[in-house]
């Protein structure tokens, strides 16, 4: 038997228990291994599902050029497909992507362009704005956009799905997958829920991203988005494939948590895999362990490991990128760690209280920024700049009311938020934020707590 084309061999994945990292928990933890696909990653289903789509519709025509945004995944799913089918391939990736990625499209055959990673996506040099320009001044050119194409999902409502139906023999209970496009997760969860509404879908997503967030609450915020590391996961928009309605769960990871549950993979498990892979099995341990009360012998949960580790050789698995990253050691540093515990209650105004208080409360405790609280709610902030600038426009402005001279509320975060989130909320104004303690009670952190506190590591190291 044999095949008529390297595409042919897509899909079919196999189903791996995880025998150590999970061997804590009661179920049955189970990998969809998904580099066994012939360009190596999960994305191989969708490339060939876009083009049949385009053709469809009598957008791609043969010997037209297929252009692709990827993080490197969809463009080799898609450059073999296209190398069947006689099309050309334009993909526009970003600085932030390993080079393996860069070089394996390369070798396929197709033009790459690099973009810059910390750009706005409506920004003229970023990987979304330049593809799209890109196939509209390329003549026969087509834009895949796997992010809003409905055939990335519809592949996974035809193939994965039923692939984990049939080979759990319909005993799997939950499905655990990172979301990027949220082709993968949204489309198989699809086909899973049809067969049995009660299988749990559970998003993971990384520190950086804005899906975690709007999850719970369905409020796109921008302050969620700053650079992370982890590649194939996560995004700084809302995809159209990603269905939050039909995900029952979303639980987030850390950079450092992802790459070395990454690392772990490889050397207890034998799963030489990517970074998100790494990304989707930290995070479902960690849901796994929350909910653990849930959770019996009977259940199989199953985790989709979307692509190989040879794409992140000179990353992931090099301890001189590793240790740069503060990744080996003693451990990242998270706000919780900035946030001194012993640091008593925190001090604020309330809306209804006098500038003058406000002024009184900064110079008593030798701070130069306020929270303004009113009951549980962190309701607005007052910085010495602004105290300032005030009392000049205003001499008498102290008699005022500080809702009536306050400016936006200190962000709350995540105690978990890693260095790299906490220097990018800093970096705005009002330049401080607030961070939940384990008591529920809140602390700030400015910038010069972090500064001693990244003074401090570096002392200790």
């Amino acid at each position: 038997m044999w095949y008529n084309s390297i595409i042919e061999t897509v899909g079919n994945t196999p189903l791996v228990k995880l025998q150590s990292v999970t061997s804590h928990l009661p179920c049955t933890v189970l990998g969809k291994v998904e580099f066994f696909n012939p360009g190596g990653s999960v994305k191989d289903r969708i490339g060939l599902a876009m083009i049949e789509a385009a053709e469809a519709s009598g957008a791609l025509k043969p010997g037209g050029t297929i252009v692709e945004g990827t993080s490197g995944n969809t463009g080799a799913g898609l450059a073999l497909a296209a190398i069947a089918r006689g099309y050309k391939c334009i993909f526009v990736t970003t600085d932030k992507q390993s080079p393996e990625k860069a070089d394996v499209l390369r070798a396929l055959g197709a033009k790459v362009l690099i973009c810059p990673t910390n750009v706005a996506p409506d920004d003229p040099r970023s990987y979304y704005s330049v593809s799209r320009r890109l196939a509209e001044e390329t003549p026969g050119a087509v834009y895949m956009n796997q992010y809003d194409n409905p055939a990335n999902a519809e592949a996974h409502y035809r193939t994965t799905g039923p692939e984990l139906w049939q080979q759990t023999e319909g005993r799997i209970t939950h499905y655990i997958a990172s979301a990027g496009t949220g082709g993968t997760i949204s489309g198989t969860a699809k086909y899973l829920k049809e067969q049995n509404p009660d299988i749990k879908v559970v998003g993971v997503d990384t520190y950086g991203s804005v899906y975690y967030k709007y999850f719970f609450t369905r409020h796109f915020d921008e302050s969620e988005i700053y650079p992370y590391l982890t590649e194939g996961a996560g995004e700084d928009i809302l995809a159209g494939n990603m269905d939050f309605d039909i995900v029952d769960d979303f639980v987030r990871s850390t950079d450092r948590e992802n790459m070395i549950m990454t690392r772990r993979l490889a050397r207890e498990e034998g799963l030489f895999v990517g970074q998100s892979c790494g990304l989707a099995v930290s995070g479902a341990i960690k849901w796994m362990e929350a909910n653990r009360a849930t959770l019996g012998k009977d259940d199989v949960v199953v985790i989709l490991l979307p692509d190989s580790g040879f794409r992140y050789l000179s990353k992931t698995y090099n301890n001189t990128w590793m240790r740069g990253h503060g990744f080996l050691g003693d451990g990242e540093l998270l706000a919780r760690d900035v946030a001194s515990p012993g640091g008593g209650t925190l001090v604020s105004v309330s809306p209804t209280d006098t500038l003058g208080t406000a002024i009184d409360r900064m110079v008593e405790h030798s701070i130069s920024q306020l929270p303004v609280v009113d009951g549980d709610e962190v309701v607005g902030s007052l910085t010495e700049s602004d105290v300032l600038n005030r009392l000049i426009d205003e001499p008498d402005a102290k008699t005022h009311a500080v809702a009536q001279n306050m400016g936006e509320p200190f962000p709350v975060v995540d105690a978990h938020l890693p260095v790299s989130g906490l220097s990018a909320h800093l970096r705005k104004a009002p330049g401080a934020v607030l961070v939940r303690d384990g008591k529920g009670g809140l602390r700030i952190i400015t910038k010069s707590d972090l500064i001693e506190a990244l003074s401090a590591r570096a002392s200790d190291t």
